[in-house]
């Protein structure tokens, strides 16, 4: 049963059961407005208290019926906010521990609410690229005021209960509570239930002393905000219309914005990142009830940038850490950058000065491997060479616990190779965190061919306790991101040999939505990375093609930031890019010695052949079976490569634009002289796909 009824004296108990967050589908719907409709048939029944079964009065929307029939099928969640409104007998809502978009709304339609101390509540549709589309926007602004009601529409963050409960002359809660929410919403059920007139949310008056210049103030500045997702703008719009229309047609309005939001791209890319975060954990051939290994303690090889923020993320979980160097003085400099980073979020209030400590004290370092032997977690974080990564492993294999699982963060090397390294390869996996490690949302885990399944179980259920976004990724070259990367940042170089500047190819990419383009993230990450890597491609892929400006400008000494000048130059202690005359001497320089001609290059050719180089690389990936899903790769890029999250990634991007149009597109780019013709032949898939008029997604 997705609701249960039951007596409790003279109160009817309707209790939502849709776990795991009873979410409002059709069957709960159903299940409210049939317990409605027997309290009212039942004499005996003089109040009503609706509530919700585990961790949760309701989390809204069932997200399993989007897009079904049923999320629409009456009774729809308008219906049944009015057959809670029309009911003769009271209605209190028993509110506790998450209350939530549709469930806001149905407890706003009850005459009554009581809470529980701690419930979070919240109106999140905005992070979905919706408005609420149940009365929300109409009712809240009526019983906490216009302006503390928009602010949570437009962040859509969850508040808890006793902080609104405080807000002067609110009307939301008419009890918070410390103890059982039932009892107590039962007890005041009894207290009410000849009480009458019924009160009715939609009788209040929404009123603003100053709503035309406040509304217009508030317009502006969250169009300022969030310039390209237009719901928090429809937000404002909506609350205004509480204040200015009659309910019913501030109701109407609220409907007619929401249906029409649902269309819009930006809503669609919203969406499908929503449900591919969820998709992402989900491993077709590893069961959800796999054991996991108990990780109790962790050891990081490694104290750089990376190791140090791979570390703090363990110690932000509450388990202790051991960093392992090959030096003290090495120890030391990673150990202080850490500290520098948690005192920095002290210093903005971010993080209290007993959780730094807190966190300081779980973490250990040693200059010795016998001091790491019992973690559960071994995580090498060491320089990005096979030579280097072997004498590593060799020597966790040889002291390590059995059973502990060891870890590579190599964001390019073969995990298969570096498993062979040890006699326990089931044990081994990749783990690449991207940088900064400690702020950086996403993890590729890499599935090396011997990987024990409860391993890979374990380091996905660890993601979600260090916060991480996982996305599995089988082994190649350069695992999803990267290998995707490395035809994006080609076609950037040829851009430059055929015309462009490195200021003109990072402003289109950022016009288009990147927080940063190729050139500047170069700069920032440090050029002389990838001229590591390149040295190794041109060994090993001696086929592929390259533009040399890289290298040439590497050859000049300009690793970027790091050395005050790279693709622009940097002034000391700023990081604004200044573009570079020596760097634009040096491309014209090249340009003539290969013969070509520097043509006008437009923005719309920029950012297709950046962002269609990604989804032709991206649907090899597919294919090949590097990655599970589609929007597995659209997660990568969303929350580790600065993809623009209006456009869901790249691979909803090009089922947005049309699958046919982007073959099209790379059917031109390939009779560019200058450009890899053999790389724009699209992937089979894709060119399957396209054919079919079929999408990625």
């Amino acid at each position: 049963m997705s609701a249960s009824y039951e007596l409790r004296g003279q109160v009817a108990v309707i209790t939502l059961n849709n776990p795991p967050v009873n979410g409002l589908g059709y069957e709960t719907r159903k299940g409210i407005t049939d317990g409605l409709n027997r309290a009212e048939d039942d004499p005996q029944v003089q109040a009503i208290v609706i509530t919700g079964a585990g961790k949760a009065f309701s989390g809204g929307a069932d997200i399993r019926e989007f897009g079904s029939p049923k999320a629409l099928q009456e009774p729809n969640l308008l219906s049944v906010i009015k057959a809670v409104e029309d009911c003769s007998k009271p209605v209190v809502a028993a509110v506790h521990s998450v209350c939530m978009g549709g469930g806001l709304e149905l407890a706003l339609g009850c005459h009554y609410r009581v809470a529980a101390k701690g419930t979070q509540v919240a109106l999140p549709e905005v992070k979905i690229g919706l408005i609420p589309g149940a009365g929300g926007t109409q009712r809240l602004p009526r019983v906490i005021g216009v302006e503390p009601a928009l602010n949570l529409i437009v962040s859509g963050d969850p508040v808890k209960a006793e902080l609104l409960a405080a807000i002067p002359g609110q009307r939301l809660f008419d009890q918070v509570v410390d103890g059982d929410v039932l009892e107590a919403a039962i007890a005041f059920a009894n207290e009410v239930a000849g009480q009458r007139p019924l009160p009715l949310v939609r009788h209040l008056k929404a009123e603003h002393p100053n709503p035309d210049g406040y509304f217009q103030f508030a317009r502006n500045t969250v169009r300022a905000v969030a310039k390209n997702f237009p719901a928090p703008v429809k937000c404002v719009d909506a609350v205004e219309a509480a204040v200015k229309r009659r309910f019913d047609d501030g109701l109407a309005f609220e409907r007619e914005q929401f249906i029409a939001l649902m269309m819009t791209p930006e809503c669609k890319a919203l969406r499908h990142a929503f449900f591919a975060e969820r998709a992402a954990s989900k491993i077709p051939d590893v069961p959800e009830d796999t054991p996991v290994r108990p990780i109790q303690k962790v050891a990081v090889i490694g104290a750089g940038t990376m190791g140090g923020g791979i570390s703090m993320n363990f110690l932000n979980a509450g388990i202790p850490v051991t960093i392992l160097e090959t030096s003290q003085e090495a120890l030391d400099r990673g150990i202080g950058v850490m500290r520098r980073n948690y005192e920095a979020q002290v210093k903005k209030g971010k993080l209290a000065q007993d959780k730094y400590e807190q966190r300081m004290g779980l973490l250990s370092t040693t200059l010795g491997y016998d001091d790491i032997r019992d973690a559960d977690l071994v995580i090498e974080a060491v320089f990005e060479d096979i030579n280097v990564k072997e004498q590593v492993f060799r020597k966790l294999d040889e002291v390590m616990k059995p059973g502990a699982i060891l870890a590579t963060n190599t964001s390019t090397l073969d995990v298969n190779r570096i498993a062979s390294f040890t006699k326990r390869p089931q044990d081994v996996i990749g783990t690449h965190f991207f940088s900064p490690a400690n702020v950086m949302k996403l993890l590729e885990v890499v599935r090396g061919e011997k990987t024990a399944k409860d391993v890979l179980a374990t380091v996905m259920q660890l993601a979600k306790k260090i916060r991480k976004t996982a996305v599995v990724s089988g082994v190649c070259d350069g695992f999803i991101g990267n290998r995707m990367l490395e035809q994006y940042s080609r076609q950037a170089g040829f851009l430059l040999e055929e015309g462009c500047t490195p200021e003109q190819v990072d402003k289109a990419i950022e016009r288009f939505g990147f927080a940063m383009g190729p050139f500047r993230v170069g700069d920032l990450a440090g050029n002389d990375v990838g001229w590591y890597i390149r040295k190794r491609r041109y060994v090993e892929k001696p086929h592929m093609r390259y533009s040399k400006t890289a290298d040439l400008l590497c050859e000049m000494g300009r690793f970027g930031q790091k050395t005050g000048a790279g693709w622009y130059d940097y002034q000391p202690g700023k990081r604004d890019p200044i573009p570079s005359p020596v760097v634009l001497e040096m491309i014209e320089k090249h340009r003539k010695e290969l013969g070509i001609t520097p043509r006008k290059i437009s923005d719309e050719e920029i950012v297709g052949r950046l962002v269609y180089a990604l989804v032709n690389e991206g649907a090899k990936i597919l294919e090949e079976g590097i990655a599970m899903r589609a929007s597995d790769i659209d997660m990568v890029y969303l929350t580790g490569y600065g993809f623009p999250l209006w456009r869901g990634g790249p691979m909803c991007y090009a089922d947005t634009v049309g699958l046919f149009n982007v073959v099209q597109a790379m059917r031109r780019f390939a009779k560019n002289p200058h450009d890899d013709a053999q790389f724009w032949e699209p992937a089979p898939l894709l060119a399957r796909l396209a054919a079919e008029g079929g999408t990625f997604n």
